[in-house]
This record gives C-alpha cells, structure tokens and sequence, in this order.
C-alpha cells in the first residue's frame, strides 16, 4: 500500500469520526429541545460537542479545512480549492 493511500484511508476514517459525531451532536439536540431539563443528555452533548472540536482541529490541522468562510484556518498556501472537499466524499 503506498503512502498515499494509506493518507486517503486515514482521511476516511477522521472523516466518519467526524460525521458520527456530528449525527450524536444533532440528535441530542433534538432531544434536548424536548426534554431541556435532562442533565444527563446536556452532559452527553457538552462532552460530545467538546470531542468534536478536538476531531475537527486535528482534521483540519492535517487535511486541511473543513469549512469556508472565517470558520476554519488555512494553511499556506491557500488550502480552499484542494480537493476532495468533504461534501464530495
């Protein structure tokens, strides 16, 4: 396996970690629009929501980022237009 592959494969798996997390975010988001005083759920989504920014940095700090805008940090040079971009995949 060369060493790119072995960089998508990585990028995939960050990638669904991310996604996974984000499905948790929302739901419990849901969730918590219905039941606003389950501790236990604001807990799980306050731990989550931090999990999910550390993934996200680390995402970005090695694939470039994830969102445009003012959202996300660019490396130089300006990483915007490299591809795949995660919509893509």
């Amino acid at each position: 396996m060369r060493v790119s592959e072995n960089v998508n494969i990585v990028y995939y798996e960050k990638l669904e970690e991310l996604q996974q997390l984000d499905f948790a975010l929302v739901e419990l988001n849901l969730y918590l629009d219905t039941h606003p005083g389950d501790l236990q759920a604001l807990q799980q989504f306050n731990q989550l929501a931090q999990k999910y920014k550390e993934c996200m940095q680390q995402f970005e700090m090695q694939f470039g980022p994830l969102m445009n805008f003012g959202h996300s940090y660019s490396r130089y040079p300006w990483q915007w237009n490299d591809t795949p971009w995660p919509w893509q995949v």
